[in-house]
């Protein structure tokens, strides 16, 4: 089957837009927020509902499709053969939570391995990021330039601060030699809006220790529309299925990091 993804994109971004407008409403009223893997590891009530609202469009519109998200749907997925939605409802829940502002509704669509859709909705500053493969990636409408090279003592790396406090290596290939040597490190606490920020430039680069698929899947559709090479620490592509450290960078830059990110390890998750 030849599936129509300009058709599939536009009816996701209906939904997604919905979902966005729930999230904002819900703003004005109380939250129940619990914790999961850790005390910093937020969910609420709204990270159930949006997810459990979107998978319901997603599978009554589609039936033969597949849903894996954050929350509940999916969990005994093994495979991305046919079509697989990757959902996020809430990326960056802490920020939702405390500073009602910086998160994300991020969506992508998967068929056979390969990503074919992402949708990123930066909820609070009303910003689209999308993109089809082999269509090019769009902020509000407006296509976004194919990037290019730059080397570390130009580049704004995103880059949690919580990493920085548990590193155990030092020297040349430390992760602080590699901050000092940056023009300026950023952390905006949602992965998939620092992803889009690589994409559309406002980050040259973005490092993380450990992601789930669905923090990062519309992003990799994202960024090889506009050449910014994305890979795991030892520069193999990231899984749709499992979690993955990741390293987003403009070309050039993404071998310059790699110096200080391969095979580091030594953090207490």
């Amino acid at each position: 089957m030849n599936e129509n993804w300009v058709e599939i994109k536009n009816t996701a971004l209906k939904w997604i837009e919905e979902a966005g407008e729930m999230l904002k409403d819900s703003l004005h009223n109380s939250l129940s927020v619990n914790t999961k893997s850790n005390p910093n590891d937020l969910v609420t009530e709204m990270d159930y509902k949006i997810e459990r609202y979107l998978n319901d469009q997603i599978l009554h519109t589609f039936p033969d499709h597949n849903v894996l998200g954050e929350e509940e749907a999916g969990a005994d997925i093994q495979s991305t053969e046919g079509v697989l939605w990757i959902i996020d409802p809430i990326d960056g829940t802490t920020n939702f939570v405390h500073q009602k502002f910086n998160f994300a509704i991020s969506v992508a669509v998967v068929k056979d391995g390969v990503g074919q859709i992402g949708i990123i909705l930066n909820v609070m500053q009303d910003e689209w990021f999308t993109a089809i493969a082999g269509e090019g990636a769009y902020l509000n409408g407006q296509k976004l330039a194919s990037v290019t090279e730059t080397d570390l003592p130009e580049a704004v790396i995103g880059l949690n601060g919580r990493w920085l406090a548990r590193e155990k290596r030092s020297g040349d290939q430390s992760l602080h030699t590699m901050v000092r040597k940056s023009r300026s490190v950023r952390s905006y606490g949602s992965a998939a809006i620092e992803l889009a920020y690589v994409a559309c430039g406002r980050l040259d680069s973005y490092i993380s220790f450990r992601l789930s698929p669905w923090d990062y899947a519309a992003g990799l559709v994202m960024l090889d529309e506009v050449g910014i090479i994305t890979t795991d620490f030892q520069k193999r592509k990231p899984s749709f299925l499992e979690k993955s450290k990741i390293l987003a960078a403009r070309p050039g830059l993404h071998d310059q990091l790699l110096h200080y990110v391969h095979n580091h390890e030594g953090f207490d998750y």
